[in-house]
């Protein structure tokens, strides 16, 4: 299935749509969204199966917090905070997404999305009430589906990309990098086709194990130097 195709595609909200599936709450946050001072709300549930997923008990659907006692806290916030990101998980697999934002958008806030880049046409529904976008490129195209642990899940990434790009949306592309997944040399060559493609910031996430657990070594300074003169801005986390 092609872009054009992926984002043509419905995704209608199921006629007996249950509560929204919100599996945390993280009350500030200075990194989530860089230069933003956010409250981050993970919504659980999630189709892929990546081997180094950083929140694997958000994998499956469960809802841990009521929408209506997150959204009481965002109010005693307003003022100081100043914005609200959706993480996961996939927040894009969350049918109540939409409501959620507009919900989140009339206390004042800013929004921010994590996502994946999983479900292109769901993301173009969004677009409108989002403000910045942190986008997931996991590896490079031939390797999604190890990865990932799903059949073409390279594609919709790449629309989602497109969509972004196309839109002239604020977004960041993020990697979180694993050598045994992405060699030095094909890590560059990722960023280096990013780059051509208009990316102007990418930021390489170290993979830890857990969370709180040490991070790996990071590429080689050389291959820093190299993936930080393909951006505008560029950074290791």
């Amino acid at each position: 299935m092609n872009a054009a195709s992926l984002l043509k595609t419905a995704h209608a909200e199921p006629p007996h749509c249950p509560p929204p599936a919100i599996g945390g709450l993280a009350p500030f946050s200075s990194v989530d969204w860089p230069g933003q001072l956010a409250a981050v709300v993970f919504v659980a549930g999630c189709p892929w199966r990546c081997h180094y997923c950083h929140n694997p008990h958000l994998q499956t659907r469960a809802r841990t917090l009521d929408w209506d006692d997150v959204f009481a806290f965002l109010q005693r916030r307003v003022g100081l905070l100043d914005a609200v990101v959706f993480s996961g998980g996939e927040p894009l697999s969350e049918p109540h997404l939409p409501q959620l934002m507009r919900d989140v958008r009339a206390l004042g806030y800013r929004i921010g999305l994590h996502t994946g880049g999983i479900y292109p046409a769901r993301l173009a529904d969004v677009l409108p009430l989002v403000d910045w976008v942190g986008l997931d490129i996991k590896t490079s195209a031939p390797r999604y589906d190890a990865l990932t642990c799903r059949r073409g899940s390279a594609a919709p990434v790449d629309a989602c990309l497109d969509l972004l790009l196309q839109n002239g949306s604020a977004f960041e592309c993020r990697t979180t990098w694993h050598p045994d997944w992405l060699p030095e040399p094909e890590l560059l060559a990722l960023a280096q086709n990013l780059s051509l493609r208009g990316v102007k910031h990418y930021a390489l996430q170290a993979y830890r194990s857990a969370p709180g657990t040490p991070a790996i070594t990071l590429p080689s300074e050389g291959t820093q130097r190299a993936l930080a003169a393909c951006f505008s801005s560029f950074c290791c986390r």
